[in-house]
């Protein structure tokens, strides 16, 4: 999914538990909304939001933080796209952590890395939708919160150092270190040693808001790419979230398979539960992963809700050989099955099975499936990030820091007017580059967008990714952009 906070806090400490181990698990807390507009769809700037204030020292219960969500929602009816604008909220209805941290693809980058592993292009493909369904982990495990507002120029960057212990599901496995390091020297393999995946995520655009992000394995020769936009839609129950014009979707690269690259397009998502009191996410649309050089693509399709509004989380998909480019068929029922190569069938918030072949998997017999992902023991592994002082002012954590301060001291009303000052901060710098005619570059992505979904990193933004690989956190501020914050 794209920039949207229906997810728990990655900054909330999980587990680091690996694919086939158990774990136990802990407890987020939050709740989740938009941004605001006239009632015609168009933007009067940046807007605060009034909200029945509470004393310092107080925490406001999750049940009050959804009424007066509610109550704001009820304004966006009629609107067609509640992403494209703004509002800025009392601290009190936040959660201490910065959207561009929020926000993230690697909940389990075992997962990630092991994709390229398997030297059979459809046990590869099998990889790729492992971690197409690990990735969705912020949706099973935690409840909708809301983080800060990116900023223009905001950026986050992290690392994760994981054990590469994650088997093919299909074909015969290997793991070549193609980056020497010290857990895996002069091309020695990678298997079960640590290895280092880092991701940089800068907010590249604000009218409409659009974050660029980059993620890269050098040991394993993998990476992946995209922008992170939403279109959201309130339709007096719930809020529909389907990507922006600009998030095409995940690109992943595998460099040792002749840059294989694969497309992993987004579903619609719903936040709903607001009568009842209780905000749950249900995905309900049809997604698509390809790749053209394989000549593999699959379709995904989510259930709606069963009767009654039970939440039944049902995924169904389909493998089969085509001609990527040129296919149009988006429904399963409409492959041919000769062209079958699998079928895909689970829960997405608990197991996922594959079978081969064209048959229906409720007819193939348990000796013949294979378990795709098991989510149940499953947390988002816990980020390692750069220490406060080794962060640029306009890092996520150094950015908001004094916002983040102020309520985990649940001193609100310090928060709530520290995060006014930032916000008006950033609103007039952008108004002093429109008066000097100047034009926002992005400071580590070399475009605001790029009409084929791929962002690129340049020079700056090598460089720093090329830094965490070697444990070197420093950066130097931009000379162009020193003066911004």
């Amino acid at each position: 999914m794209p920039d949207v906070p229906i997810t728990p806090p990655p900054g909330t400490p999980r587990p680091s538990t690996p694919v086939d181990a158990p774990s136990t698990p802990a407890s987020t807390s939050g709740t989740s909304t938009p941004n605001t507009p006239n009632m015609n769809g168009s933007t009067t700037g940046t807007q605060t939001l009034e909200a029945k204030p509470i004393a310092d020292g107080k925490t406001e219960s999750d049940t009050s933080k959804l009424k007066t969500f509610l109550s704001i929602l009820r304004k966006f009816i009629g609107v067609s796209d509640i992403a494209a604008v703004r509002f800025s909220l009392p601290a009190q209805l936040l959660e201490p952590i910065p959207n561009l941290e929020y926000w993230g693809y690697l909940d389990r980058p075992e997962t990630f890395i092991a994709i390229g592993d398997s030297e059979d292009e459809l046990g590869r493909m099998l990889a790729t939708l492992r971690f197409w369904f690990t990735k969705d982990l912020k949706y099973v495990k935690g409840k909708p919160c809301k983080p800060y507002n990116s900023t223009l120029g905001e950026f986050f960057r992290c690392q994760w150092e994981v054990e590469d212990n994650v088997q093919s599901l299909k074909g015969e496995e290997t793991k070549p270190n193609l980056h020497e390091t010290a857990a895996a020297p002069n091309g020695e393999t990678t298997k079960n040693k640590p290895v280092k995946v880092s991701y940089i995520t800068e907010q590249t655009s604000h009218h409409p808001p659009v974050s660029a992000f980059y993620v890269d394995c050098p040991d394993k020769g993998i990476s992946a790419r995209g922008y992170d936009q939403l279109s959201a839609k309130f339709t007096g129950t719930s809020v529909k979230v389907t990507p922006g014009q600009y998030n095409q979707g995940i690109f992943i690269n595998i460099q040792r398979r002749d840059n294989e690259e694969y497309q992993l397009t987004h579903p619609a998502a719903f936040l709903g539960g607001f009568i009842k009191g209780n905000l749950n996410i249900t995905v309900s649309d049809t997604c698509f992963v390809t790749c053209a050089r394989t000549g593999i693509k699959v379709i995904l399709h989510y259930a709606e809700e069963g009767y009654f509004g039970r939440t039944q989380n049902k995924v169904e998909g389909v493998i089969y050989k085509c001609d990527v480019e040129k296919d149009n068929i988006t429904n399963i029922k409409d492959v041919p099955d000769k062209s079958i190569l699998g079928r895909v069938e689970g829960n997405w918030r608990d197991k996922v099975f594959f079978s081969p072949g064209s048959t229906a998997l409720k007819k193939v017999s348990d000796k013949d499936k294979t378990l795709l992902i098991d989510l149940n023991p499953l947390y988002p592994i816990e980020k390692i990030c750069p220490p406060l002082q080794e962060q640029l002012p306009n890092e996520s954590r150094r950015f908001w820091s004094d916002v983040t301060e102020a309520i985990i001291k649940k001193q609100f009303s310090t928060a709530t007017t520290r995060k006014t000052e930032l916000e008006e901060l950033q609103r007039a710098r952008a108004a002093k580059r429109k008066d000097e005619m100047k034009r926002w570059v992005p400071i580590y992505f070399t475009k605001v967008t790029d009409t084929n979904g791929r962002p690129e990193l340049n020079e700056l933004g090598r460089g720093a990714m090329e830094g965490m690989h070697n444990e070197n956190w420093h950066l130097e501020i931009p000379s162009e952009y020193g003066q911004m914050w």
